[in-house]
């Protein structure tokens, strides 16, 4: 059976989640990265893509599969032996989510395509999610996931190591993250995220055929965004693009890279990049 054919009939309606923006994921991020928070109290704005704290699923334990994703979700594409990849996404800001703002999250579906990459078929499947106040969307996001139907313990075929650009050249904005076992733990508990890709050894090597632990994609987008965060903290950005194109790996040091005109990048020094992203100002 072809991977559309399970999607026959597969058409999840729209659903909305309602809180409040509070300070304290804020806070812990900014601790994982060794950081002062930039957010203080009521009224302080989110950086961009802050708002991935927030809002969060939190699926009972008995819906959770072998892989520590949810077996079954309004958004998962009900495939054999499913296996997720987060891909990319795009982020408008309309005006920034603030601490204190009572906030509705309305997510749907916008595209579930089936596509054959380097490694096979897969669907790509995007997610559109609105952020509401006041019944206005102050934030508008895209999120593509890939999703293979791949047997336990198949090799992934990740694709071969490439140079990258040379760092520490004049002029740049570098910024250098050590993903060990723990940030990564961290970052999995701040954002909810049971998938045991992130944790578990045996089970990443043994099942999925990955060389080690995988580096959150969002804690890798997030990563871009710090570098105009810290070094054009007079710029707002308006809007962020940006692609996942080879995993990175717990305990190999991940460097993000640009100068605030072209693509920003970041990924493992002398490999290809890890994620390719780029940032509009207002």
């Amino acid at each position: 059976m072809e991977l559309a054919d399970h999607l026959t009939g597969w058409a999840p309606e729209p659903v909305e989640t309602t809180a409040r923006i509070d300070a304290w994921p804020s806070h812990a991020f900014a601790a994982l990265l060794d950081e002062p928070s930039p957010v203080r109290g009521a009224g302080d704005p989110l950086p961009p893509m802050w708002h991935g704290f927030h809002l969060l699923d939190h699926p009972a334990q008995a819906d959770l599969g072998d892989d520590g994703h949810p077996a079954h979700g309004r958004f998962l594409p009900p495939l054999p032996h499913r296996r997720r990849m987060f891909a990319g996404g795009r982020l408008e800001v309309r005006d920034p989510l603030r601490v204190d703002d009572v906030v509705t999250r309305r997510s749907s579906l916008v595209a579930a395509t089936p596509k054959s990459g380097r490694s096979g078929a897969m669907v790509l499947v995007t997610v559109r999610h609105e952020f509401l106040r006041d019944g206005e969307p102050a934030l508008v996001e895209e999120q593509d996931f890939a999703y293979r139907s791949q047997p336990p313990g198949t090799d992934r075929g990740l694709p071969a190591a490439a140079p990258a650009a040379a760092e520490d050249e004049p002029g740049r904005w570098h910024l250098r993250l050590h993903p060990d076992e723990a940030l990564l733990f961290r970052f999995s508990a701040l954002t909810y995220n049971s998938h045991r890709i992130h944790y578990d050894h045996p089970y990443v090597t043994g099942v999925e055929g990955y060389p080690g632990l995988v580096v959150h994609g969002p804690l890798l987008a997030l990563l871009l965004l710090e570098l105009p965060r810290r070094f054009a903290p007079e710029r707002q950005v308006s809007s962020f693009s940006y692609r996942l194109l080879r995993p990175a790996f717990a305990g190999t040091d991940v460097v993000a890279d640009g100068d605030g005109e072209g693509p920003l990048v970041a990924g493992v020094p002398g490999q290809a990049p890890s994620v390719q992203g780029t940032v509009r100002f207002a």
